[in-house]
């Protein structure tokens, strides 16, 4: 079983967020025209919205980190991965309205309006207030730590250099190690956390193992159902943008034992 509360070192999510964010900052500075105009697997959006709601949520927490708080419930990451896709219609809003207003225009126009969102998260980053353990930060689904909500940019950011990725090619995105272990160990958790139980052990080398799944627990030996698979793999599977049929077809998914099928408990984040 995973811990009940998985902790993040904060000044390594916060060098890990930084990192991440240059990458994606690098990656748009050589996009063409053509390039920007290319479809992308979530849904209507071309590379210009993935890159506007890029934008959205990298900034968003600087836009409205002195906002007053209104005393929402507690809300913790796991919870977060659970909920943030029933605010999908409003982010997608959120998407198409930044998209119009900055991401129109010829690639340097893209680029610079990316690096004003990017530059707005560097530069909270190196204030006090990110370091504070006990500062908080409202969202429409609950108050969480500042911390925490600096966990869930790296979700966006890795999430979706790894859209990014996909729309423009073959080349792998150059993700930072760090920022990938955090992701794929919250959404480990949040597998675990939907579909408690020891009866399946997922094992994602080198960054996480959780046992998920109601049924006979494991205690000992080589446990009877097993799912291993690597961290991209993973984090494709747990947002949907892989199917697991398709990830076990490819062999990019090693599953054994007949409770291994995770199907019926994925995508985690919507």
């Amino acid at each position: 079983m995973p811990p009940k509360s998985r902790t993040y070192q904060p000044q390594k999510v916060r060098a890990a967020l930084a990192a991440q964010t240059g990458a994606l900052r690098a990656a748009v500075r050589g996009l063409t025209a053509e390039q920007l105009d290319l479809p992308t697997r979530l849904g209507e959006w071309t590379v210009r919205e993935l890159l506007a709601h890029l934008a959205v949520q990298l900034d968003f927490v600087p836009a409205h980190l002195d906002d007053p708080l209104q005393g929402r419930p507690p809300l913790d990451l796991t919870g977060w991965v659970a909920a943030v896709g029933t605010v999908a219609p409003l982010l997608d809003e959120q998407a198409r309205e930044r998209a119009a207003a900055d991401f129109t225009g010829a690639p340097a126009a893209v680029a610079e309006a990316f690096g004003r969102a990017a530059d707005a998260l560097t530069g909270l980053l190196e204030r006090p207030e990110a370091a504070d353990p006990a500062r908080r930060f409202e969202i429409r689904l609950g108050s969480m730590t500042l911390a925490d909500m600096l966990v869930t940019r790296l979700v966006e950011t890795v999430v979706h250099a790894d859209d990014l990725a996909d729309a423009l090619g073959p080349d792998a995105f150059p993700h930072d190690r760090q920022a990938v272990a955090a992701v794929t160990r919250l959404l480990a958790d949040a597998l675990a956390a939907r579909a408690p139980g020891g009866a399946v052990e997922l094992r994602i080398p080198p960054y996480a193992v959780v046992q998920a799944v109601e049924g006979p627990r494991h205690t000992r030996g080589t446990p009877p159902n097993v799912v291993e698979t690597d961290p991209l793999t993973w984090i494709r599977l747990a947002t949907g943008r892989t199917a697991w049929a398709a990830a076990v077809d490819a062999a990019a998914v090693s599953a054994s034992g007949e409770r291994s099928d995770l199907s019926a408990y994925l995508p985690v984040l919507g």
